[in-house]
């Protein structure tokens, strides 16, 4: 009876036994496979790297004498042909992909092999990619999408410059979105053609035709955001937000300010003549005697001024051989820029922001826009300039 017993036990232990020692291996085995991380370097320390990981948090790696570094493109994946490149020719903000030593001692983990993309490689694509885009680049306010056919219709420009680009879409256009609270081209998602509505703000580059009013897109980046223009009601300069009230909704917002948004104030000037040209009627004393008007660029008093030679007939700046090739949106791309600190309780503003009801994120951002406010067609203006004042920042 104790044999039959010792049977009954000893089968339900040995399978026991197995199935542990069958996980044990496993764990072994997974324990000895390399891992890897990316991120970036924030520090150098000896033969120590300091890396911003990003899933999370942040590690340090030593880095053998003898462990290879590859240097590759901003966007290339073969490392064939990749650069090999000493530990000194690291720094920090490179981009690097980390291949741990699985059987490094020392409770610092060692590197087994290190892939890095250049922080100068990757300042120099994303010159390149903003070019390009500014070169064969189109943007505006989606008016309809024929997902069937490949074809957006987008609104661009405002009052007498204002034209529809119809954007046809092929097998091999990339399309990406912007992701939730985001205007960060690098975290923007691919999505497909459905996901693009009326109303969207929209940027495609690609072959355009001679007068800039069709595109065979090779690459479209789009995103729903929110027009909104009031008054200033209070401001929190610690907390980088400002309450303003909303002319459409007549509800108060909670605006917040990010460091990447754009924000400028228009001349009183400028602001005037954008308001009488959106109305279809000539800024006063446009017909008056040539004369200049000289604005300092982007905000600084050591930048050369840009001088805008008399139109006269109520022309925009830019026409007849001035600058700016009548465009509205160049105009406001010349207004100074403004931080925060520059804005006051009482300020009229124009802003695209993230969606949003209660609170929000600022995109772009226009003060000085008084005269706008009565000019109907000025909240189109605004979120067209949003899209096409600067190229989207290529991160790799």
């Amino acid at each position: 009876m104790n044999s039959k017993i010792a049977h009954r036990v000893s089968g339900p232990l040995a399978q026991a036994a197995l199935v542990i020692a069958f996980l044990l291996a496993c764990f072994q085995v997974n324990a000895q496979a390399p891992s890897r991380f990316l991120g970036t370097i924030t520090a150098i320390d000896g033969n120590t790297l300091t890396i911003k990981v990003d899933a999370n948090g942040e590690r340090k790696v030593e880095v053998p004498a003898g462990a290879p570094i590859k240097r590759i493109a901003p966007g290339q994946k073969d490392l064939s042909t990749a650069e090999s490149i000493q530990f000194s020719d690291l720094a920090s903000g490179d981009r690097v992909l980390v291949k741990l030593d699985p059987d490094a001692p020392g409770p610092t983990p060692q590197a087994l092999q290190i892939v890095a993309v250049k922080q100068t490689d990757v300042a120099l694509k994303q010159q390149r990619d903003r070019e390009d885009w500014q070169r064969r680049g189109v943007g505006g306010l989606v008016k309809s999408v024929d997902a069937a056919g490949g074809v957006i219709l987008v609104g661009s420009g405002a009052g007498p410059t204002a034209k529809i680009i119809t954007i046809h879409i092929g097998k091999t256009t990339m399309l990406k979105r912007y992701a939730p609270a985001s205007v960060r081209y690098d975290a923007a998602l691919p999505a497909p053609l459905d996901a693009i509505h009326a109303g969207d703000q929209l940027r495609a580059r690609g072959t355009k035709n001679a007068d800039g009013t069709e595109i065979a897109a090779e690459e479209v980046i789009s995103g729903s955001f929110r027009n909104i223009s009031g008054v200033i009601a209070s401001l929190d300069a610690a907390g980088s937000t400002f309450v303003v009230k909303d002319l459409a909704t007549k509800k108060q917002v909670t605006i917040q300010i990010s460091p990447d948004a754009q924000m400028r104030r228009l001349p009183d000037m400028m602001a005037r003549m954008l308001a009488a040209r959106l109305k279809g009627a000539p800024a006063a004393g446009a017909a008056a005697a040539p004369s200049a008007v000289t604005q300092p660029q982007n905000g600084s008093g050591g930048a050369p001024p840009r001088t805008w030679g008399g139109n006269g007939g109520g022309q925009w700046p830019g026409q007849n051989g001035g600058q700016g090739g009548g465009d509205p949106q160049q105009m406001l791309n010349r207004a100074p820029a403004i931080q925060l600190a520059d804005l006051k309780k009482g300020d009229a503003v124009m802003l695209v922001s993230t969606q949003g009801t209660d609170s929000v994120t600022a995109i772009t951002l226009l003060a000085g826009v008084e005269p706008l406010l009565e000019a109907p067609a000025a909240q189109n203006l605004l979120s067209n300039w949003s899209m096409n004042s600067s190229a989207p920042d290529v991160a790799q």
